[in-house]
């Protein structure tokens, strides 16, 4: 016959912290934006303007991502047992969506400037990349944090890459500067976007990961279900899965087969607090469900 043994849902990740972090960056990331926008314009740049689209696209994917850790903090019901956790995924998968759309604008408008050149006022734009960067830096030294959630994580990347396009900004004044060539405003731009559509692909995948509830990346399956299987008393692990809930939450659940012999014969409840203890220790995996078979339990067939 067999048993279950079911660990309740741990609570997330705390997150007041992470709300802070993000509500500063916000604010840097506005303010970049209307600095670097108005600048842009101002001086013509493309490059300029792109990373102002780029740092908005931030600011909003920023402010879902409060959104979402708001909703997130609702506790679980009836309906929805797992909570509202998912919520922080969605998000960010929409905020790679949007980044994804932007660069698309910005390799279009890059291309008509390429095929007529716009003139640059190259003392602005160099004052503004350096702000862009100060600010850039700033906002990464907010949101840089071990063990992050994908959100905090996220932004983090993303103000790497606004910050890489400041620096991109600041090349193509100065080479315009030097060289009176218009062309390196467009081509900047044309860099800005790769950088834009790199980081949306990265973020997109790791959310989609999630949603598809593949093996957290950090974690080696055959590792968990090794050192499941040295467990005391464990004859054999069968039908184990891992899989993230949300940032920061990892469950498990498997099917163990206990041995039995002689007079060492181990309790359910001790094979459990031993496999539960090594899951924590090893792999931080808080939340399981394990199923107990004896050795001579026979599988029906079972579809898994």
């Amino acid at each position: 016959m067999a048993h279950h043994h079911h660990g309740t849902i741990a609570p997330g990740p705390p997150r007041e912290g992470e709300a802070r972090r993000l509500s500063a960056t916000l604010v840097l990331a506005l303010l970049a934006t209307v600095v670097e926008g108005v600048g842009g314009w101002a001086a013509h740049s493309l490059a300029l303007l792109s990373d102002a689209g780029h740092m908005l696209a931030d600011a909003g994917a920023i402010a879902l991502s409060l959104i979402a850790l708001g909703i997130a903090g609702r506790p679980a019901d009836a309906r929805r047992t797992y909570g509202y956790y998912r919520l922080e995924i969605l998000a960010a998968l929409l905020n790679g969506a949007v980044l994804i759309a932007i660069a698309v604008g910005i390799v279009f408008e890059a291309w008509q400037r390429l095929r007529n050149p716009h003139p640059v006022n190259v003392r602005v734009v160099l004052l503004l990349a350096l702000i862009g960067i100060a600010l850039n830096a700033a906002g990464m030294w907010l949101t840089h944090a071990r063990d992050s959630s994908m959100n905090l994580r996220s932004t983090f990347l993303h103000l790497a890459g606004d910050l890489l396009n400041s620096v991109g900004v600041l090349a193509s004044a100065a080479i315009i500067a030097w060289t009176g060539r218009l062309e390196a405003d467009p081509i900047i731009s044309f860099l800005i976007a790769g950088t834009i559509v790199w980081s949306a692909i990265r973020l997109c995948r790791e959310a989609v990961d999630v949603l598809l509830e593949g093996v957290p990346a950090h974690l080696d399956f055959s590792e968990v279900n090794q050192a499941l299987g040295e467990v005391p008393g464990v004859a054999a692990v069968h039908d184990l899965h891992v899989w993230t809930i949300t940032s920061g939450l990892i469950a498990l659940s498997c099917h163990i087969v206990v041995s039995c012999e002689g007079p060492q014969c181990r309790s359910h409840d001790e094979i459990l607090t031993d496999a539960r203890q090594v899951l924590r220790d090893k792999f931080r995996i808080e939340h399981t469900t394990i199923q107990f078979e004896s050795e001579s339990y026979q599988h029906d067939d079972v579809v898994h």
